[in-house]
This record gives C-alpha cells, sequence and structure tokens, in this order.
C-alpha cells in the first residue's frame, strides 16, 4: 500500500486526473461552429476505490471568466480504516486567450500519515521564475539535472487541463504534454486505444492511454523506472455535446499492488451562456 501511494505516484496520479477534468473540446463538431467559448464553470467529484475499496473522494473546479482561470483540486485518500491518510490540494491560476493558458501562480500541497509538504511556483512568459519546495529536494550525484532549458514552454499539471482542450485535430487521444511540477519536469504521452459503448443507451467512450516520460529532476533508480515502465494510466472520456466537451468517466491508475480506479460521481457545467448541464452516476 506505501507503493501506490508515494508522493511521486500520487502527484503524478492526481495531476493526470485534473489534466482530464476538463478534458478535450470535439475539434470536428465544434469547430464547424466556429472557435468555442469556455465554459464558465465546472464541478466534477470522483470516487477513489482501490482493488475494490472505496477509499477517497477527487474533487475538481474550473472557473472562467474575461480571459482569467483559476483551477483547484482537492483529494482526500483514507485506507486499512483510517490507518493510512493521504490529502492533496492542488490551486493554479492564469491567462488563457484562445486556445492558449498561460500560467501565473500553482501551488500544492500535500500531507499523509508520516509526511507533508508544499511546492510553489510562479510563471513568467511561459516560463517558470520561481520554485519553493519543502522540503526540498536533496542534491544527489543519482539526481538527473534540471536544466533551464526545461523551465520554458512548460504547464503545471492543473494548467495543462486548458492545453488539452483545444486539440489539434479530431482525436482528444492525440496529445503529449510538457509538464513541471515544482521538482519534476515529465511528459505525459496520451495514445488512443479506441471506442467502447457506454452501458445503456447512453453513447460511447473515447479510451486514452496515458503514459509517463521523466525528463530531469528525479532520482534515477527503479522506482522511476517502474513508474515510466508500469504507469499506464487508461482514460475513458463521455462526450457532452451540449457543452462542448469530453469529460473523464472512469480512470485506471495502475500500481504494484493493484489498480486504482476513479470513477464520475457527479459533474455540473456552466456554459459561457449560462446554460447548465448536469448528470450523475
Amino acid at each position: 500500500m506505501s507503493f501506490a501511494f508515494s508522493p511521486r505516484r500520487a502527484r503524478l496520479g492526481l495531476g493526470a486526473v485534473a489534466l482530464m477534468a476538463l478534458a478535450s473540446l470535439s475539434g470536428s463538431d465544434i469547430a464547424a461552429a466556429g472557435e468555442p467559448k469556455w465554459p464558465s464553470q465546472v464541478s466534477a467529484v470522483y470516487g477513489v476505490t482501490f482493488n475494490g475499496f472505496d477509499i477517497g473522494t477527487f474533487a475538481f473546479k474550473a472557473e472562467v471568466s474575461s480571459g482569467r482561470y483559476t483551477l483547484s483540486g482537492d483529494a482526500q485518500i483514507s485506507a486499512l480504516l483510517g490507518f493510512v491518510k493521504w490529502q492533496g490540494i492542488t490551486r493554479t491560476s492564469g491567462a488563457v486567450s484562445g486556445a492558449t493558458a498561460t500560467p501565473a501562480v500553482y501551488a500544492f500541497d500535500y500531507s499523509s500519515s508520516k509526511t507533508s509538504g508544499s511546492v510553489r511556483m510562479a510563471f513568467r512568459n511561459g516560463t517558470v521564475a520561481s520554485i519553493a519546495a519543502n522540503p526540498p529536494l536533496p542534491a544527489s550525484p543519482e539526481m538527473v539535472p534540471l536544466e533551464r532549458a526545461h523551465l520554458k514552454g512548460v504547464l503545471d499539471p492543473l494548467s495543462a487541463v486548458l492545453a488539452l482542450s483545444r486539440p489539434s485535430g479530431s482525436d482528444p487521444c492525440d496529445q503529449r504534454l510538457p509538464i513541471y511540477d515544482g521538482l519534476q519536469r515529465f511528459d505525459l504521452v496520451m495514445t488512443s486505444k479506441g471506442v467502447r459503448n457506454l452501458t445503456g443507451d447512453h453513447g460511447v467512450l473515447h479510451v486514452c492511454e496515458m503514459r509517463y516520460r521523466p525528463i530531469s529532476g528525479y532520482r534515477r533508480g527503479k522506482e522511476t523506472e517502474d513508474l515510466a515502465r508500469t504507469m499506464k494510466i487508461e482514460i475513458s472520456f463521455r462526450p457532452v455535446p451540449s457543452a462542448g466537451l469530453f469529460v473523464p468517466h472512469e480512470i485506471r491508475i495502475p500500481t504494484l499492488v493493484g489498480s486504482a480506479v476513479l470513477a464520475l460521481q457527479k459533474i455540473d457545467i456552466l456554459t459561457s451562456d449560462h446554460d447548465q448541464v448536469a448528470f450523475a452516476e
């Protein structure tokens, strides 16, 4: 269980969930109607299970107004009758123009039964300008050095959701995201796994696989190698045409001791025209 909820795996897993919380605007149907507007607000709640047992929730909220965005994510995990606890709270904000999201500030705080920490970042013109991590990542010859070039043109884990929402084509799974989380520079690479039918007459799911590709700021060793080799996150998207969105229906995050599954419980979407879309599982 400790491997399943290591801080590194938790950051990557929650980052992946956050990246999907708005998902991708339909590149074919919506493009024909002109450039779509950003939804004013999206709120989603996911139930978290591990090997079939309920262990927590993940709540996501996005607000976009007057060219500015604010995103938040809150994860609460409790397992083994409360013996293992983990909480992660993420906040980020920045500017959005057309299809481009430009982060300004990012904050991540986490705590568990054994440890706690935080990350703060500020951005300037698309480049990381300042970083504060507590506890700091210790210097080590085993650490792959972070270079200045690695801090240019990157997104924090939550801001990347806005980059995902304007794919270059009609396939929401054809994406490569350059991420810096304040400690580590990595890419999240998405590929398509096809289409599945939803239970009943509720349409189809678009299924993507997301892979982790470490670049710098990580310690060479077995854990990183295992993550790069085995962390194949599967994300099933449910189209919501009335809101011009794909939203994640289910997210599967593998570990060496089982799978963590995040399943959509409810979502509320407020469009820029103040139309409300809501559904619950």
